[in-house]
């Protein structure tokens, strides 16, 4: 099913009779799909942009390409940074922004400018019942009672089906560098990169690469003199090896770690760990030296490949955080971390609200 309009969609989600399968662009798959494809691709459109006001209206089914060319010629950008999961998962298709708000889809840059979560301003959905609800508005003050803005965006369409979001973007900035830092493991990596943070030269991406030796990467963004103060500033904090990579050749870097394009076409299991950073050199430690790490949002996101039906879940029980197994082959292992009893209660609550069906994406619950 392709529903072309919103009254479509209701129509479709309100005649059904079995699970639907909730597909945008279809290229960031999770769980074991169940039931009858439902795809938004023909809610497509940007029905508003005001660049002055910084806000954009798109339907769900928009393609992101077509957003991003649409900021692009304005001087601006969607400054959450979606990651494109095409390399990594080996998927086609075309990510569509109804897509990247439902899986809350947030790059390196998250660490200084927010999630996706924390730039939308409103939703229209349908829900499990094929009722049309509306949440939020167009302007970045607003108040609407409860927040199904923020409860909507990272529901991966287990509570409805979006079909309009809107959402706040910013100016893109005049240049960008990057510091490396070169020969660090990943304790004093993470420990750099902290203080990095934690520094009043608002860093915008903190990652750190223990491949070949280990290379650790801070980017800056701004007026092309303010970053270059910056850059000197931080090679004075943090001292050792450094080199500098400038404008094409950061972007390049940072969409490669935002992609995670050394792990696509590579054979093995790749999850995505949420820890404390001051955790994440003990993490890797138990996690096994067979297993490749990648480490963002200074040290609090770990992007691990292991080897097949690998359980890094089980390896770090008892570490505070969760674990996502974002790509694998045959393996019987949960996708999502298992919630805690309170929590997976509230979110039955939620689904039974929303959908008491049941029909919307139930390869997604419990998995």
């Amino acid at each position: 099913m392709i529903p072309e309009t919103e009254a479509e969609l209701a129509e479709s989600i309100a005649a059904a009779t079995g699970p639907l399968h909730v597909r945008g662009g279809g290229t960031r798959s999770a769980g074991a799909p169940r039931g009858e494809i439902l795809q938004t691709g023909g809610l497509s459109g940007i029905t508003l942009y005001e660049p002055g006001a910084l806000t954009m209206v798109a339907q769900a089914g928009t393609p992101l390409s077509e957003v991003e060319a649409a900021l692009e010629a304005e001087g601006q950008r969607l400054a959450f940074e979606p990651m494109d999961h095409r390399p990594l998962l080996g998927t086609e298709g075309t990510p569509t922004i109804g897509g990247v708000v439902a899986a809350n889809v947030s790059g390196p840059r998250r660490i200084q400018a927010g999630a996706c979560r924390d730039f939308m301003l409103g939703v229209r959905f349908v829900d499990g019942a094929g009722t049309v609800v509306k949440n939020g508005g167009r302007v970045m003050k607003n108040v609407t009672g409860y927040d199904l803005v923020k409860l909507m965006t990272g529901s991966r369409g287990t509570l409805g089906v979006l079909t309009e979001v809107s959402f706040k973007v910013l100016p893109k900035p005049a240049f960008e560098a990057s510091l490396v830092l070169h020969g660090l493991d990943a304790g004093a990596a993470v420990a750099a990169l902290s203080s990095a943070l934690g520094s009043p030269f608002e860093v915008s991406g903190a990652a750190h690469d223990p491949a070949e030796g280990g290379r650790t990467l801070l980017r800056l963004e701004g007026f092309e003199a303010s970053v270059r103060y910056r850059l000197n500033q931080l090679t004075e904090r943090l001292g050792g090896e450094v080199t500098v990579l400038e404008d094409e050749d950061s972007t390049e870097v940072w969409r490669g770690l935002r992609d995670v394009t050394a792990f696509a076409g590579t054979e093995g299991d790749v999850w995505r760990l949420s820890v404390k950073p001051s955790d994440a050199a003990a993490v890797l430690d138990r996690m096994g030296g067979e297993v490749r790490t990648l480490l963002d949002w200074g040290g609090g996101l770990i992007w691990a490949l292991a080897p097949e039906s690998t359980d890094l879940r089980g390896r770090l029980h008892g570490v505070g955080g969760h674990a996502t197994r974002v790509r694998a082959k045959d393996t019987d292992l949960p996708v999502f971390h298992p919630e805690p009893a309170p929590l997976a209660q509230v979110s039955a609550g939620l689904r039974q609200r929303f959908d008491p069906r049941g029909i919307l994406n139930p390869g997604l619950m419990g998995t």
